[in-house]
């Protein structure tokens, strides 16, 4: 015997289908919130542990900027010291100068050159006096240039023949008067080019 169903299957299926469907879209919606959820919490997590980092970095570097300026303050005392040790050595030195000065001119000019005026000017000297010759005023340079301990750089301001004597006939004896300037050495001038005199002189003796 054939036995015919007359329900609406296709009816129910479709409902079925359409159940099936709701069902999908709704459990696809949980999902998708659970998984912004989910992201969205990681993000924050991270967003918060970078602000952390960031607060770290930022107050390591506010440490910084006050200690470079400690550093920079503390250099700044440091050279001020420094200048004041060097004006007060300078000051030191320099009261033996006068003495040093002259006991050097003693050494360093020549025979037939007599000096008539000495002017100081800080660390410049001005030499006024007379030659028997161009000559002896070029020697006196040459000594002053290289020979001295205590002189340097000369410069020749002036010279120009003259005559001796109470008349400027045959009587009178002629001369070269000379103006010159040099320059006085500190003892602080001298002292690298000492050490590295001793530091060349210990790398040769090795």
């Amino acid at each position: 015997m054939i036995r015919i169903n007359l329900l609406p299957h296709r009816e129910a299926k479709r409902k079925q289908k359409q159940q099936a469907f709701v069902a999908l879209m709704l459990l696809g919606g949980v999902v998708g919130a659970a998984v912004v959820l989910l992201v969205g919490g990681y993000n924050a997590r991270q967003i918060s542990v970078q602000e952390q980092r960031n607060a770290v970095l930022a107050q390591a570097s506010a440490d910084l900027d006050k200690k470079i300026a400690e550093i920079k303050t503390l250099k700044e005392d440091i050279a001020a010291l420094q200048a004041r040790q060097q004006a007060v050595e300078d000051l030191q030195g320099d009261r033996n100068q006068p003495v040093h000065l002259l006991d050097e001119l003693v050494r360093q000019t020549p025979e037939g050159v007599h000096l008539k005026s000495v002017k100081q000017d800080g660390q410049r000297v001005t030499l006024g006096g007379n030659a028997q010759s161009q000559e002896r005023v070029a020697e006196l340079l040459r000594n002053l240039s290289g020979a001295s301990a205590w002189l340097q750089s000369p410069e020749l301001m002036e010279v120009r023949a003259a005559t001796l004597g109470s008349g400027k006939g045959a009587g009178g004896r002629k001369v070269v008067e000379f103006t010159l300037t040099v320059q006085i050495k500190r003892s602080r001038e001298d002292e690298p080019a000492a050490k590295g005199g001793k530091a060349t002189a210990g790398k040769g003796n090795a």
